[in-house]
């Protein structure tokens, strides 16, 4: 007589130890890559931060109390909220205006630099001749005059004391 045979569909699916296995093989490059983020994200203590903040609570507030804690931390966010304030004294159009003219110097000077061309002392004299230059040279002044008497202005009227360096 014929005897039944046992046949179980699970066994020709792989368990899930042999999917890990194949998995970890196919992607061993990906996974080398993580570890070493992590590693850095540990070791810059961005892990235990974001943890603190899934958790919440009191260990957010507790890790943010020490990160302003720190040395420098209270001059830095002085030092933001002074250049917020400067920031926000100047009109946009002249932040525009000064820093695309910067942008079109640097890459002049960067081309003068990619064709290796020094200045030569018969350009340098007839430089005082070029109406590009002379109108820089007016902005800059017109800027260090206004940087000199904000300076005596604030002297007249009293600085506040310097934060000394710790």
């Amino acid at each position: 007589m014929a005897k039944a045979i046992d046949f179980d569909a699970r066994s020709l699916r792989p368990t899930l130890q042999e999917q890990v296995a194949a998995g970890t093989a196919q992607s061993a490059d990906a996974l080398l890559e993580a570890l070493a983020l992590l590693r850095e994200l540990h070791q810059h203590k961005v892990l235990h931060t974001l943890l603190r903040a899934v958790q919440g609570g009191e260990g957010l507030s507790v890790q943010a109390l020490e990160v302003l804690n720190e040395p420098g931390s209270v001059r830095a966010l002085r030092n933001l909220l002074e250049l917020v304030k400067l920031l926000g004294s100047i009109e946009p159009e002249a932040i525009s205006t000064v820093s695309g003219a910067l942008a079109d110097g640097v890459r002049a000077g960067a081309e003068r630099v990619r064709q290796r061309e020094p200045i030569g002392l018969g350009e340098l004299l007839s430089l005082s001749r070029d109406p590009d230059l002379g109108l820089a040279l007016g902005a800059l002044v017109d800027v260090l005059r206004g940087f000199g008497r904000g300076l005596r202005e604030r002297e007249a009227h009293g600085n506040p004391p310097p934060v000394p360096h710790t």
